[in-house]
């Protein structure tokens, strides 16, 4: 009760505060009356009771500031003062206070921006309940990492783990939308039954599939809240309407929320429009496909389970697997492994967003340091005015809270405006960000980003008022006081101080200065690597074949054979190729594979990157021919078996040995799989280019008993997929449309995707690096302005306030250069101080970047060296003016206005 009455009689006092005043005023006079009729009852006239309770009491108007002060209002009236006496110095110094806020804006407005990234991607929580319950469940082949399984697995881990209360299956798909204007490709997932209730999201229409209708693969869909928009124009009557997929009719059962998005990690490069049930083949549960790790499982833990136990019991499950595996897989290891949905989502960009923060923190850094030295010299101007203060009985806490009222004003205005800045460029540039950048779609400037906004606010206003308040405080009032208005240098301690801010100015820009170089040195070493194809003047498309119009292999060859000749045939094109993955591409399917002369006990496994290819692809992609020869028409599946080798797999497999003539096969030892024969080596690709090279193989598309073991696998297990690619002299934009005219001759119905010059797509592999390049190199741009700026700032205070010094020195003789030279000099010294500070705060972080780099050292001196001469270079420009105008003073003018 006292605590509301305190409020209640705070408030009061704030906004009655006449009333309030007046009822003190009474309060003490009936007081004083009181106690002057107790003397008069003392035997004492009025006027001695008068006085002596006067002299008992003291000064009235000293009490009533004793009673003001000692409610918590009389805070909240003072620092109010303090913000309107603050609000007014800036008010007379417009330009600086513009200056200061723009700074600090700058600052404020990029920090904001890299944390609504960490906030929307690292931190917000996955869209699904209890996200934190989620992991992924897999395998580990091998000793080599990957967290998938094979498709017989889903139902082994679903009966036999006991540490998990849901466990759904899924595997990406694409599937050819077709029913409107145009065809098109669309991302989807084929996932079971279980794997909804798992995530624990619902619908907001209709409902998802059930287990009757996974295993009886009905053709049912659950569609995207983009695609209910985009398609059905969000017609809540939705639920029953038909879609063509793969030119086949699909009933939409349900239309999942707009934050929905499964699976997670893959940015904008997979978005999944839709969601199919699983509905396993026979083919693909068969020991045909018993090698093919390319499904996915989400489990949701029991409670009160941890990941070290599950972990435990999916390796359990993987023993079991291993016992069940068929002979010819008996020489493969297996071990179950469980790890955090939200850790695995965003494991790859967790170090480069960590990073670009740090870089950020660093650029708001500099601009309070900047902004602090502004301050400062605004302190030493009035050290005058604090000295007169001081002298009547100011309280350091009053100065304080006035340094600190007048650094919260400007970081406040700087902190509104730098939200508005990051908004804009959230809004602006989140097409910019690298398309393998997860959860794009979650960053946006919400309470949670604004209310980080307000807290650095604070923090940089009250770390830009320390140095300004140390300074007002370590004041000597006589000092200042005998001083002229404008003369002298300010006291000792106060130019140390200017000069200690300047310095970690330089020290912490060069840091980020260092760091830019090496990344940008990074880069020019990633650029300067040979890919080992041409991606000038080609193009690509992807393409997957409905398995009703492409139910075997010869279907497919048929369309093959069709593209090929078409494309061919057109004016300008060089060379054209079918595969099933592409060099300009950072995913590739791989095998393990067995080299002739190796035995059972001898052998290890080993994954190559395979690629099976129809036309001339070595000639389309402009990848070299070491030895033998490249693919013919002649190779077909009534001819024996060939394969042609990277240069890496040749020396890995053959070392010292001429690899044209060797044998190998699919697989194990023990895999009875026909054999072979190496007929020539080209160069390794590799893309992205800051990669080891991996080994690769290629085989004719028309020699599927190389991967099958048979001439004709027979019917298709699931729709046939690939990438045309065109080599010409055309303009890729022609190209295209040479591209997409050809394909609508063969198939009218058929959706290309991406569709793009090779050389796009290369940018795209490469975007993240360029990404993180550019955005440090952006942050120590405006560092080293900062910097520069505060350099030219303090070094221009310096002067005018050494204008007596200067004029004395010019009448007793001193040459005008030698002027321009001192004060060059002395930025001088400042710069290279901070220099070395910055050399040894970029040693310490090198450990912390080494992880980005490639092909050269986090400290490599020939980049520091570049980096200090660059540092001191705009130091020294930076003290050219004040230098000039130190020069150009005259002894006169400047003695006169002293």
């Amino acid at each position: 009760m006292s605590l509301l009455r305190s409020i209640v009689s705070g408030l009061r006092s704030l906004f009655r505060k006449e009333q309030v005043d007046r009822e003190l005023d009474q309060e003490l006079r009936a007081y004083l009356g009181m106690a002057d009729d107790e003397k008069i009852k003392q035997g004492m006239s009025r006027k001695d009771a008068v006085r002596a309770v006067r002299l008992e009491e003291g000064n009235v108007d000293i009490t009533k500031e004793i009673v003001r002060a000692a409610g918590w209002e009389s805070f909240v009236e003072t620092l109010w003062e303090d913000l309107r006496y603050s609000l007014r110095m800036l008010r007379k110094n417009p330009g600086f206070t513009v200056v200061a806020v723009l700074t600090l804006a700058v600052g404020i407005g990029a920090t904001t921006a890299i944390f609504s990234l960490v906030e929307g991607v690292l931190l917000r929580p996955l869209p699904f309940q209890d996200a934190d319950r989620l992991v992924l469940l897999g395998d580990h082949l091998g000793g080599r990492p990957g967290m998938s399984v094979r498709a017989r697995e889903i139902a082994t881990y679903t009966s036999a783990a006991q540490t998990f209360s849901s466990l759904g299956g899924y595997i990406t798909a694409s599937f050819e939308l077709s029913g409107g204007a145009q065809p098109e490709q669309i991302d989807a997932v084929r996932l079971n039954s279980r794997m909804f209730p798992t995530l624990g999201v619902e619908p907001i229409l209709g409902r998802v599939f059930t287990q009757q209708e996974d295993d009886a693969r009905q053709p049912v869909a659950v569609i995207s809240y983009a695609l209910w928009s985009d398609r059905f124009h969000r017609d809540r009557y939705v639920l029953g309407s038909s879609i063509v997929l793969d030119r086949k009719p699909y009933s939409v059962i349900g239309v999942m929320p707009r934050s929905f998005e499964f699976p997670l990690g893959f940015g904008r490069l997979y978005r999944a429009q839709l969601w199919v049930p699983l509905s396993l083949t026979p083919d693909e549960l068969s020991d045909q496909h018993s090698g093919f790790w390319g499904y996915h499982m989400i489990a949701r833990l029991k409670d009160g389970v941890s990941l070290p136990q599950a972990a435990q019991d999916a390796d359990r499950v993987a023993q079991q697997i291993m016992r069940d595996l068929p002979a010819s897989m008996s020489a493969i290891h297996i071990q179950g492994d469980v790890r955090p949905l939200r850790e695995t989502v965003v494991a790859d960009v967790r170090p480069v967003l960590q990073t670009l923060f740090l870089a950020v923190a660093v650029v708001l850094l500099i601009a309070c340091v900047n902004v602090s030295s502004l301050l400062l010299v605004r302190a030493i101007r009035q050290r005058r005015e604090y000295a007169v203060r001081i002298a009547i009985g100011a309280s350091p806490a009053r100065i304080i809270r006035e340094s600190a009222a007048q650094g919260l004003l400007l970081s406040m205005v700087a902190g509104l405006l730098g939200l508005t800045l990051a908004a804009i460029a959230i809004r602006t540039t989140l097409h910019l960000l690298p398309d393998s950048m997860p959860r794009i779609d979650s960053v946006s400037i919400n309470p949670i980003v604004a209310t980080f906004a307000l807290f650095v606010a604070i923090a940089s206003g009250l770390l830009c008022s320390l140095a300004p308040a140390f300074a007002a405080l370590r004041t000597n009032s006589i000092e200042s006081l005998k001083e002229g208005a404008h003369t002298g240098s300010g006291a000792a301690s106060h130019a140390r101080l200017r000069s200690a801010l300047v310095v970690s100015e330089v020290a912490i820009a060069l840091v980020l200065l260092t760091v830019s170089g090496v990344f940008l040195r990074s880069l020019q070493k990633m650029q300067a690597v040979d890919p080992g194809f041409r991606a000038d003047h080609a193009v690509i498309a992807g393409y997957q074949l409905p398995l009703a119009q492409y139910p075997t292999e010869a279907s497919v060859g048929v369309f093959n054979r069709a593209v090929v000749d078409k494309l061919s045939s057109k004016p300008g094109v060089i060379a054209v190729a079918i595969s099933n993955a592409v060099a300009a591409s950072d995913v590739s399917p791989q095998s393990a594979f067995t080299v002739e002369g190796v035995s059972s006990e001898n052998w290890k496994l080993k994954f190559a990157a395979f690629t099976s290819v129809y036309g001339d692809y070595f000639a389309a992609l402009g990848i070299p021919l070491l030895e033998g020869r490249t693919f013919t028409r002649h190779d077909n599946s009534s001819s024996p078996l060939v394969v042609i080798v990277s240069q890496s797999m040749a020396k890995d497999c053959w070392p010292r040995q001429n690899a044209i003539g060797k044998r190998m096969h699919v697989g194990n030892p023990q895999k009875p799989l026909p054999w072979a024969t190496v007929i020539g080596v080209v160069a390794d690709t590799k893309m992205p280019r800051d990669v080891p090279s991996v080994d690769q193989w290629y085989t004719p598309m028309d020699q599927p008993a190389t991967l099958y073991g048979s001439g004709t696998p027979g019917n298709l297990s699931g729709p046939p997929s690939g990438y045309i690619t065109m080599r010409s002299a055309l303009d890729p934009q022609d190209m295209i449309q040479t591209l997409r005219s050809a394909i609508a001759e063969i198939d009218p119905l058929l959706a290309l995707q991406d569709v793009q010059p090779v050389t796009d797509a290369v940018s795209a592999i490469e975007a993240p690096r360029h990404f993180n390049t550019d955005l440090i190199t952006v942050f120590a741009t405006v560092a080293l302005l900062l910097a520069i700026t505060g350099i030219y700032a303090v070094m221009a205070f310096s002067v005018s306030q050494r204008t007596q010094e200067i004029a004395i020195r010019i009448t007793l003789g001193a040459q005008r250069v030698g002027i321009a030279k001192l004060v060059l000099v002395s930025g001088a010294k400042l710069a290279l101080l901070g220099c070395a500070l910055g050399v040894l705060g970029s040693l310490a972080v090198s450990r912390l970047i080494n992880s980005f780099l490639f092909g050269v050292s986090a400290t490599d001196p020939l980049i520091y060296m570049t980096c200090v001469l660059v540092m001191t270079t705009m130091a020294l420009l930076a003290s050219i003016l004040p230098a000039a105008r130190a020069a150009s003073a005259h002894p006169m003018d400047a003695l006169r206005s002293s």
